[in-house]
């Protein structure tokens, strides 16, 4: 079964968590997770650009180590950046302790001040510490461009349905996702439509 959105529980769980942005105005938000990389980051920025949209890049400790000058990229050119983890650890299948300190450990890398659990898993423990330093944000659509199977004009007509005033949508940055073959049509889509694309107010 594809889940598009969270549970409906997860933000009863997380109730200090960005799933959506609160407000009734056609505004989209974009974000980009398990970045950089050195194929895919300069090509989506290039997207963007074209667009003047600024998104959030939630990247990986371990991708900013070994590419620092594609984070820099991000930042020159207006984007955020936020901590996704140095190793993408499962919060779910891993101790309070070491995924604690995984996030730590990216945070000098990526950002100190918003974070996005890898696969959306956080377990309330988790999330009771990272919340005092964090603002933790998960999403409120998913077109699944990371699954090779799902294919890229499944994954544009999902954003094309089911986008609402406040979406956040989450993407992918590698060179796995599809996100490169229909970000460009969905950007022309939306605003044809007539959303704007904006960051939240962290």
């Amino acid at each position: 079964m594809r889940l598009y959105r969270p549970f409906f529980f997860a933000k009863w769980l997380f109730p200090e968590a960005l799933f959506r942005i609160r407000t009734s105005e056609r505004v989209l938000c974009l974000t980009f997770d398990d970045g950089p990389n050195p194929d895919s980051t300069p090509l989506i920025l290039d997207i963007l650009d074209k667009h003047g949209i600024k998104a959030v890049f939630f990247c990986r400790g371990d991708a900013a180590e070994e590419f620092p000058e594609f984070m820099k990229m991000i930042v020159s050119k207006g984007h955020l950046t936020g901590n996704h983890g140095f190793s993408h650890q499962d919060g779910w299948r891993i101790k309070v302790k070491y995924y604690l300190d995984d996030v730590k450990r990216a945070s000098e890398l990526t950002s100190s001040l918003i974070f996005r659990p890898p696969y959306g898993r956080l377990t309330m423990k988790q999330d009771k510490t990272l919340a005092k330093s964090y603002r933790i944000v998960f999403w409120d659509l998913m077109p699944y461009d990371f699954d090779p199977g799902f294919g890229s004009i499944r994954s544009l007509n999902i954003l094309k349905r089911k986008i609402r005033p406040g979406t956040v949508i989450v993407l992918h940055d590698t060179p796995a996702s599809s996100v490169l073959s229909f970000l460009d049509d969905f950007i022309d889509h939306a605003s044809g439509k007539g959303y704007r694309f904006v960051l939240p107010d962290f």
